[in-house]
């Protein structure tokens, strides 16, 4: 196991003296000076033969009197003194008479008060936890006990120890603390028995160990390489990763069948034997689509049937007849003012009379004109209109261009506690929305699974409003649903082209246009909104980096360098990687200082005014409102995508708060994995979301990642400002690349194929 660079904690905790191996120390735990409620961060004092040495790091449910080895590094802190970062540690119960009676006596059985330690101790000296362990009904020998106390003794005894055991098994096997605090969540008190049969069961959602990690664990096991568990966790491990690495929600037959051969190492006939069984018990899905066979797991098999067979439905539902809404229409331009064009109209006219619409179009040609006068005229019906959308900023995005109320997906359908496998949602077809139009913005972000959670929870009755820019980047989860919805054509579509005259004013506006048409734009023009500055080698970028976010854009806009400038970059990789960028901006407008407080950890500094990323879904993260008047009540579940700033940190602790635009989320231990400064974020990371000033970073690197869609992506995330920084000859190359980041999916073949299926019906009743 790799060792971890060891940092001191807290103000002034600068690492003075590393040591270039891992030590070991054995001892007993003489103090749990801090410990958080799931063990990731725990602070203990050790008494060895020689000394009492403080220990931090993840040792899950220490307590006082046991026995340990712990291996890491020492470091030196002005504050703290010599402390060792754990690394790796076994435990033991206590052994000794003292040592039992401290453990007792500490609370690590609740059942357990220091007077009845004291009795236990007395009675059975040093074999008194296996008495507890083996033979319970002897405590009974203890004048007062009674037969309910004794199992309640004999119960907890039995918890704990599985949840020890479990954490010294997976560290034995040089597993982290924190995929055993994951383990021990998902499976329980039988964790440890069920990894010893089947390690493989841990690199699924929710514990995410990696395969090889699981494959090392399997071998001291001595579970046969060539067996079917090793071999189907394998298939699904290299599904799930195209998916989360890809976003595809299948994959063709051939090329499964080559990954999961180079991942396990075994032949294809084996693969074929193994692939068959799981096939048979649905743990994977087979089809073919024009002429090809496609694999998907089962989890996005059914939810992109689902989503084929419901959407099929409402829209037989929701078409009423081709009423003309044009007087409707000319009413509301005359209340408000505005004259819709014609697509416009179209767009209007096949909501109100199907129901069942698609919206999309590029900035500027009035998409949310165009909605404003659908809901209003939804509503003059007297429907409720539901409003959603994937992030929080683009839910309050939303809300302000429509000044109706906008929520997420995820808190529109109120996320339930679930084990990590699959989202839970307290809506879904036992507990409708009670809404009659659902509006959904930024659908191209959307996801399958997610689309398919929204419409479990909607009426079929209810009409579907969709809108979103088919020409952004697909979703960060897997599935391309906007654009597989749109090429079925099982919905109607009204696509706005039209750039009215006052978007026109706006450069950001017309070059998106011109990018997305695949036509070079004029950079040397500098009048209004976009401007590109050449900048060929990484020094001079970073220069001009640091100087626009600090100085010069603060100074003539009067925009602030942490709240309204958004640093974008193509790749988490090379020159421009978004965690290189992120480092310099940190030191420059972020930098140490007294009153500041700041963690460290193995992979960066989170210190007090950071911005900060939340980087996966976690729907176990606490959260309260930022003013204890609001309305708004206290909830839980962070996405990934939602920015914030820190806006406490405590060193000792380990923990940090973190302000996401009224929501403040506390964060400790292994929760910390899950965020990332946020200076500068990948394209990807920016969907759904708009900025004052927006800073975009092209330099060379893998060509695969510059493509025209991200290019354009970035662009129209600028609302009042857009810089480049680079060379015109990227830019150029990304005009011209106009090779999506293709998805593949199934959704598209079964829209078609149900439409299809559809069609054949009804010429069956014509004969």
């Amino acid at each position: 196991m790799m060792a971890h660079t060891a940092g001191g904690r807290g103000v002034g905790g600068k690492e003075k003296r590393k040591m270039a191996e891992p030590e070991r120390i054995e001892g007993e735990v003489d103090r749990v000076k801090f410990k958080n409620s799931d063990g990731s961060f725990c602070v203990i004092n050790v008494k060895t033969d020689d000394e009492l040495i403080t220990a931090v790091g993840a040792m899950g449910d220490i307590e006082e009197g046991e026995m340990v080895v712990l291996t890491g590094e020492f470091f030196n802190s002005d504050i703290y003194g010599k402390e060792m970062k754990v690394q790796m540690f076994e435990r033991s119960l206590p052994s000794t008479e003292a040592a039992i009676l401290r453990y007792l006596s500490s609370g690590a059985l609740k059942s357990v008060r220091p007077l009845i330690a004291k009795m236990l101790v007395k009675k059975f000296g040093d074999k008194t936890l296996e008495i507890i362990e083996n033979e319970p009904e002897r405590i009974l020998e203890i004048a007062g006990m009674t037969q309910e106390r004794v199992d309640t003794i004999s119960d907890e005894f039995k918890k704990a120890f599985a949840a020890r055991a479990l954490v010294v098994y997976m560290n034995k096997n040089g597993i982290p603390t924190k995929y055993g605090v994951r383990a021990w969540r998902k499976l329980g008190n039988g964790a440890q028995q069920e990894i010893k049969k089947n390690p493989y069961i841990m690199c699924g959602d929710g514990i995410d160990l990696p395969f090889e990690d699981a494959d090392s664990i399997a071998e001291k096991e001595e579970i046969p390489r060539d067996s079917e568990q090793r071999i189907r966790a394998g298939i699904r491990f290299a599904l799930r990763d195209v998916a989360r690495e890809k976003g595809h929600t299948c994959i063709a037959m051939e090329a499964l069948k080559y990954d999961a051969v180079r991942l396990l190492d075994i032949s294809g006939e084996l693969f074929d034997k193994v692939k068959k069984v799981a096939l048979a018990e649905q743990d994977i899905y087979e089809l073919e689509i024009n002429g090809e066979s496609f694999v998907m797991l089962d989890d996005y098999y059914k939810a992109e049937e689902y989503i084929a067979r419901r959407l099929e439905v409402m829209k037989s539902i929701s078409h009423d007849s081709r009423i003309d809404y044009t007087p409707v229409i000319e009413l509301e331009e005359s209340q408000t003012g505005i004259k819709y064009e014609d697509q416009q109209k179209k767009a209007i006219n096949l909501a109100l009379s199907e129901g069942f619409l698609v919206l999309t179009g590029g900035p500027g040609t009035g998409k949310t004109t165009t909605l404003n006068a659908i809901i209003s005229l939804f509503e003059q019906q007297s429907l409720d209109v539901f409003i959603a959308a994937p992030t929080g900023r683009a839910a309050k995005r939303i809300s302000d261009l429509t000044g109706h109320d906008a929520k997420t997906i995820h808190r529109m359908l109120e996320v339930m506690p679930s084990d990590g496998d699959r989202m839970l949602f307290i809506h879904d077809e036992d507990n409708l929305l009670d809404c009659d139009v659902m509006v959904v913005d930024e659908m191209s972000m959307v996801d399958s699974e997610l689309f398919e959670a929204l419409l479990r929870a909607l009426k079929v009755t209810c009409k579907l409003v969709l809108v979103g820019d088919s020409d952004q980047l697909p979703p960060v989860g897997a599935g391309n649903v906007l654009q597989d919805i749109i090429d079925s054509g099982v919905m109607s579509v009204v696509r706005l082209t039209e750039v009215f005259r006052q978007a026109q004013e706006s450069d950001i506006v017309m070059n998106a246009h011109r990018i997305v048409s695949g036509e070079m734009i004029d950079l040397k023009k500098r009048d209004r909104d976009f401007v590109f500055l050449h900048r060929a080698d990484p020094d001079s970028l970073y220069s001009t980096l640091v100087e626009l976010c600090a100085e010069r854009l603060p100074n003539k806009y009067g925009v602030s360098p942490i709240s309204d400038i958004q640093v974008l970059s193509p790749t988490k990789q090379g020159a421009i990687a978004t965690h290189t960028l992120n480092k310099i901006l940190q030191e420059k407008l972020n930098p140490p200082a007294a009153d500041k407080e700041e963690i460290k950890t193995a992979y960066r500094i989170y210190r007090v005014g950071d911005k900060v990323m939340q980087t996966r879904n976690n729907y176990e993260i606490s959260w309260t409102p930022e003013n204890s008047s609001d309305d708004e009540e206290s909830g839980k579940g962070m996405y990934n995508g939602d920015i914030g700033i820190i806006v406490e940190a405590d060193p000792k602790a380990k923990t940090l708060a973190v302000n996401f635009e009224g929501r403040i989320a506390l964060y400790r231990g292994e929760m910390l994995d899950d965020l990332e400064l946020a200076y500068a974020v990948t394209v990807h990371k920016s969907q759904g979301s708009e900025y004052d000033v927006v800073i975009l970073t092209l330099y060379q690197g893998l060509d695969a990642l510059y493509y025209r869609n991200l290019l354009y992506t970035a662009v129209t995330r600028a609302k009042k400002l857009l810089v480049i920084l680079g060379t015109s000859g990227r830019i150029g190359y990304m005009i011209r690349n106009n090779n999506k980041s293709l998805r593949f999916t199934a959704l598209r073949y079964m829209l078609e194929q149900g439409a299809y299926a559809k069609e054949f019906e009804e010429m069956d009743e014509d004969i």
